[in-house]
Order: structure tokens, then sequence, then C-alpha cells
């Protein structure tokens, strides 16, 4: 009896250090939340910003971690619904614990979650939301991607160079673009560019048609869209009418698949998009190697301006982290640091007050037949 006594004490001390174990790692894990659009306007947009955080997520935990804990990375699907994400946030911070929060997609999303009871109590910092309007949070909310004026002034700036004076706007009426409107607006009499006419992006496709008729005529060497990804595709459909070789420039966070659908993929040929990272299909950085590498790895799915988006931003958290002392103040310590954080390639410089990681931003072309050639 008593060796069989002795015997079970052993089992249930090698049972009780397994489980010890299991709940010292669970306990040592460092995690990472989101709530973001992943089946609703959005939805393509979030899937492949959510791949490439993964992806990245993925590959470091392969080797050890960070710091010697492992990252666990959840994503809950908002819908692009600002009263779900504010629900799905607050879960994560409640019930699953999360230390650090990244964004979602859009200004209301944004809006409701920095505003809510359970962000603001937390303390933390929302890291690297996808908004394509104009809007300042101060230090509540950290940008990886640089402002949307930056992605305008290097559209502009772009077809400066090729001599184009000659400029119309496509607008879709609603108080997120209002300032984005008047931004362009300003920057068209700055840059002494003629303004050739305006389109309202209503709900009628009828106005739509009679206004981008207006405009064709007037014959502006550029249109320049501050609208979302649907209403985009309506004015591209009607103006492509009269227009078919008129330069349309958009940003980056058009979503592609959808603005095909919406518009046909023909109307897509002559239109331009900025971009806030590299040609994800390049080889001229470590990095680009790197997310190519691994998503081909983890993943098996095609690689886009946002699956590489979402692996930086995934790299840039976890040296942040690394770099933290207390292990909550990462992303504060980085926003503020003067220095240069090299990703493999890419630069980040934070400016002081700026609270946007990344001032990077270039520009690709629609080719004919599908996909953005930088």
């Amino acid at each position: 009896m008593r060796v069989l006594s002795s015997k079970f004490a052993i089992v249930l001390v090698f049972i009780s250090n397994l489980l010890s174990s299991a709940v010292y790692a669970q306990d040592n894990q460092i995690i990472i939340g989101q709530a973001i659009d992943l089946s609703g306007p959005n939805g393509s947009i979030g899937r492949d910003y959510v791949a490439g955080i993964t992806t990245y997520f993925d590959s470091l935990n392969t080797s050890g971690g960070i710091n010697g804990r492992k990252v666990k990375y959840l994503a809950r699907d908002d819908q692009g619904i600002p009263a779900q994400s504010v629900k799905a946030v607050a879960e994560l911070l409640e019930k699953d614990r999360a230390e650090y929060m990244l964004g979602g997609i859009g200004a209301p999303v944004t809006d409701a979650v920095v505003s809510s009871p359970k962000f603001v109590q937390s303390g933390q910092t929302l890291f690297a939301p996808l908004i394509g309007s104009v809007k300042s949070y101060g230090n509540r909310v950290l940008f990886w991607r640089p402002s949307p004026e930056q992605e305008m002034q290097y559209i502009f700036s772009y077809f400066d160079k090729l001599g184009i004076k000659s400029v119309g706007i496509a607008i879709q009426e609603n108080s997120v673009n209002q300032d984005m409107f008047q931004y362009v607006s300003n920057e068209v009499k700055k840059r002494k560019m003629q303004m050739s006419g305006i389109v309202h992006i209503n709900n009628s496709p009828a106005d739509i048609e009679r206004e981008s008729a207006a405009l064709s005529k007037a014959n502006p060497n550029i249109v320049i869209v501050v609208a979302d990804t649907l209403s985009t595709g309506l004015f591209l459909k009607e103006f492509r009418k009269y227009a078919p070789r008129t330069f349309v420039a958009g940003m980056s966070l058009t979503n592609l698949d959808t603005l095909a659908e919406v518009a046909g993929a023909k109307s897509l040929e002559w239109t331009v998009f900025s971009q806030v990272i590299p040609n994800p299909q390049g080889k001229k950085s470590i990095v680009q190697i790197e997310h190519s590498n691994m998503m081909k790895k983890f993943r098996d799915e095609d690689l886009s301006s946002l699956t590489f988006e979402g692996f930086v931003v995934a790299k840039t958290l976890a040296k942040a982290i690394q770099l933290s002392k207390s292990g909550k103040d990462g992303l504060q310590s980085i926003a503020n640091q003067k220095s240069t954080m090299d990703l493999g390639g890419i630069l980040l410089t934070p400016h002081e007050g700026s609270y946007r990681m990344s001032s990077y931003v270039d520009i690709a072309l629609f080719r004919k037949g599908g996909g953005l050639m930088f």
C-alpha cells in the first residue's frame, strides 16, 4: 500500500506540475485583441489586414515569441458596425484580458471604440486603425499609416510633375468627408490649378450621371475622389461612360474587389491609388521578402498591400512590446521616440505630436486586366 501510495503521490505531483505549467504558459501569453470588419462592407480589407497580422505573429511564436512570451492574437468580426465593435472590444478587454488593442476600419468605428467606457477605463492606446478621413484623436490613438493629407499631397505632387493643371472632384456628401473635400479644394487653389467641376455622389444614379456628363465636358486632366469604396464605384460607373481615359485618383483604403464589382473592371483602367506600403510583390527589402515567405508558409493566400500592412503593423507592435519596460507602455514609448525604427527596409520616424509611425506614400496604377502596378 505504501508503494502504491508513493507512486500515486508521484503521479499527482506530475499532473500538478503539468497543470501549473499550462496555467503559467497561459498567464505568460501576451494577449492582443482587435475588433475589425471581416464580413461587412470592408470585409475583404479586414480579412487581408488580419491575415498579415496573424502571419507575423505565427512566425514570431515559432521563434519563441517576445521576450519568451508567446503572442495570442484574437480578432473579432464587428461587421463594420460601431456598436458591434464597442461590444467586441469590451469583451476582449474584460473576458480575454487583452493587453494591447489594434484598431478597426473607418472613423465611425474608431470614434465609438475610443469613447466607449471599457476602452477609456483600460487606459490603452488604440493602435493602427485604418482610417481614410481627416481625424485626430491625440494620444488615444497611434496610427501606423501616414495621414490622409499626406496621401493627398502625394497624389497632387505626382500629377503636378506631369503638368496636369485641370482638376475635378467627386465628393460623397457626408460629415466624414467634408474636411478632406475642403483640403482638396484648398490645395487646388494653392497650386494654382483650375477647378473643372464637382460631382456630388448621392443616392440618385440619375444625378450622378448628369453631373458626371457635365464634368467630362469640362475635360479635367484628373478627377480626385473623396468617397468610400461604394460611392467611388457608383461615380466611376457613370463617369466612364463619358470619359474612359481621364485619370481618376483614389486613396489607399479603396476596396478594389468591391470597386470592380460595382463599376466593372474596365472602369478601373486609368485609375490610380495612393499606397502607404511598398509593393507587396517586390523583393527590394528584407521585410518584403519576409512577408512573402511567411505568407507562403502560414497562409497560402495572395499577397496584397493590406496583408503587407498588417504584417508590418504586427512587427511594429512586437518591437514596441519588446522595448517596453513596464509591459504596457510600449506604444507610447515608440510614439514618443525620436530615433528611426528599421523594420527591414521600411523606416519609421515618428514626428513629435503626430501620433503616426510612418510617412511612406507611393502611387499605383490599376493595370488593364486587373491588379495594381507600382
